[in-house]
């Protein structure tokens, strides 16, 4: 397969001259779909139709990819050469054969998902019907606004493709603003993973932080856990398991136990978060050797204690 056909490869010096050298369709005018399309248009193709069951997905189409005509997913097939198959990962299966089965794949279309969770085994189908398959997931959380678009620039992408196509994915990605990072297929739901826990898992504990703040009547808790959560961060990053501060990573187990108290006053749900999450820090100091043998033990007493 002579990938260099598809299209060529970005000039980064005159991103605005080029023209539109792919028609793009949008399956799926969610937040990420609306994203890339707008990405991809602004990188010279053309963004020429696009489906959306919601009113929300429908308006998020008009804001975001304006004057792109909204029809069905097989008619967005039916005129694009690289169609875009943002839909929910749980659906996009049902949405591969769907399309396979009632003929609407071409021969040579580019068929590329942002599903984290999947590699390009979903596709089978549609390469079976002659597609080229890509997946193409940006590590980034989205708004479904026109800041979304921006946030691409320097965006790590989870690729995953067919040899052949790596160059393709590689340079749409580069288009786009962001950089591709490989990802096996093999290893994708790991990779997925990996994101979710790290990401939306945060969400949860720094909404649990700001809950507890309020509580304890502190008018504005994002602005005062924003730098310690900001310098966390950027520490655990750098450092890995090293950045382990606090009462737990220094045994003190008397502190986690008036913690716990404190917890089960005012919250039903956060005293096992914290507890799950106090185990698992323990656990890491120990095996980093910031933790002793006896107060990791200290410290798994309080957290087993009867609730």
């Amino acid at each position: 397969m002579n990938t260099s056909d598809l299209f060529d490869l970005p000039d980064p010096d005159d991103p605005a001259g080029r023209p539109a050298r792919l028609a793009v369709g949008v399956v799926g005018t969610g937040r990420v779909g609306t994203a890339l399309g707008a990405a991809l248009q602004l990188a010279g193709h053309q963004v020429v139709a696009a489906s959306g069951v919601s009113a929300l997905s429908r308006r998020r189409a008009e804001a975001l990819l304006p004057g792109v005509r909204l029809v069905t997913p097989p008619q967005v097939l039916a005129a694009a050469d690289l169609v875009l198959l943002t839909v929910p990962d749980d659906a996009l299966a049902d949405l591969v054969a769907g399309l396979a089965t009632t003929g609407a794949i071409r021969p040579g279309q580019l068929l590329v998902h942002a599903s984290g969770a999947h590699g390009v085994g979903i596709l089978t189908l549609a390469t079976r019907a002659g597609a080229l398959p890509l997946a193409l997931h940006p590590a980034m959380t989205f708004t479904g606004t026109s800041v979304d678009v921006a946030r691409l620039a320097g965006c790590p992408f989870g690729v995953t493709a067919p040899e052949e196509l790596r160059p393709v994915a590689e340079a749409l990605v580069v288009e786009m603003g962001g950089e591709p990072e490989w990802v096996p297929e093999q290893v994708r739901a790991l990779y997925h993973t990996a994101l979710a826990h790290g990401a939306n898992h945060l969400v949860t504990l720094v909404a649990q932080a700001i809950e507890l703040l309020r509580v304890a009547g502190v008018a504005e808790p994002g602005r005062l856990l924003a730098p310690l959560l900001g310098a966390a961060l950027d520490n655990s990053l750098r450092a890995g398991d090293a950045a382990l501060t606090g009462p737990v990573a220094r045994g003190d187990a008397g502190t986690v136990r008036r913690h716990l108290a404190q917890l089960t006053t005012v919250s039903p749900d956060i005293p096992a978060a914290y507890r799950a999450m106090a185990k698992a820090t323990a656990q890491r100091a120990l095996a980093h050797g910031t933790l002793t043998d006896e107060a990791a033990a200290s410290l798994l007493d309080v957290l087993n204690e009867e609730k």
